[in-house]
C-alpha cells in the first residue's frame, strides 16, 4: 500500500510479519473468545467517555501501541488499577500471550486491538487519553524503510489530537536513528515539548519501568536505551 493510496496513513506499512509459530491450545481460545470481548469496535462509534469501555471504575486512560509480550502493559495495568489501558498489537502470538495474562491475572482494566493502530487512533475521541506509550517500535532500520516508521508528522497529529491538554507521550528505543529521528519529528511538530533537561533525564528508565525481554536483549548486544518523555502543549 502506498502513500497516495492511502493519504491519510503515514506509512506503508508500520509493522512487519502477523503470526509466527502456532498457537498452544490455551492461547487459540483466547483469541476466539477473550480477544471479540476485549477487542474495540471500531464499527461502532467510540463513546464520550471512554471510561464506559472498561467494567470497572477508572480515572485515567491510557493507549500502548505495540505492546510486544505485554510485560509492560500487565505491569501497568496492575499497578495502577484505576487506570483504563489500550493496547494494540498485530502481530497474533503476542496478542495471544497478552490476553492469556489478562484472563489469568483476572484483569478488569484493559482493552486490546489487533490490527492498524492509525485506525484506533482516527476512531477515538478528542482529548480522551492522559498518555501514550511507544515502546520499542520496529525501527525500520534501512534508510529507505525511515517512511514506514510509526513516528511521523501525520501520527504525531493524531496524538496531539487524542490527548487531553498536558497529557503524555513516552518513547523508548535502543536504535540511536530513532530516537533522533523522534526529537526532530517533535521538534518540528510543536505540539510537545520534550521534559528533559540533563542527559539523566533520557537515559534513566521511566518511573515504575518493569523492563522488557526485548529490552534485556539490546543490553546484552551492548545497546544502550534512551527514554523520552514528551507534553502535549
Amino acid at each position: 500500500m502506498t502513500e497516495q493510496q492511502h493519504p491519510n496513513r503515514a506509512t506503508e506499512a508500520f509493522f512487519g510479519r502477523r503470526k509466527g509459530k502456532p498457537l498452544r491450545e490455551r492461547q487459540a481460545e483466547g483469541m476466539a473468545t477473550l480477544l471479540p470481548a476485549l477487542k474495540l469496535d471500531l464499527q461502532s462509534e467510540a463513546p464520550a467517555e471512554l471510561s464506559e469501555l472498561f467494567p470497572v471504575s477508572v480515572e485515567e486512560l491510557r493507549l500502548e501501541i505495540g505492546f510486544g509480550g505485554g510485560e509492560h502493559l500487565v505491569h501497568r495495568a496492575r499497578e495502577n488499577p484505576q487506570t483504563g489501558f489500550i493496547g494494540i498489537e498485530p502481530f497474533v502470538n503476542s496478542m495471544a500471550k497478552l490476553l492469556s495474562r489478562v484472563d489469568e491475572l483476572e484483569l478488569k482494566n484493559i482493552r486490546v486491538y489487533d490490527d492498524d493502530a492509525t485506525q484506533a487512533l482516527d476512531w477515538l475521541p478528542d482529548a480522551s487519553l492522559d498518555h501514550i506509550d511507544l515502546l520499542y517500535p520496529d525501527p525500520w532500520p534501512k534508510r529507505k524503510h525511515w517512511k514506514r516508521r510509526f513516528v511521523s508528522q501525520v501520527n504525531l497529529d493524531r496524538f496531539h489530537r487524542v490527548l487531553k491538554p498536558g497529557g503524555m507521550f513516552c518513547f523508548a528505543s535502543d536504535i540511536d536513528t530513532y530516537v533522533n529521528w523522534t526529537l526532530i519529528h517533535c521538534r518540528n511538530h510543536g505540539g510537545f515539548e520534550w521534559l528533559a533537561d540533563q542527559s539523566s533525564d533520557w537515559l534513566t528508565p521511566f518511573a515504575g519501568w518493569p523492563g522488557t525481554r526485548y529490552e534485556n536483549k539490546a543490553r546484552r548486544e551492548g545497546r544502550s536505551s534512551a527514554y523520552l518523555t514528551f507534553r502535549k502543549v
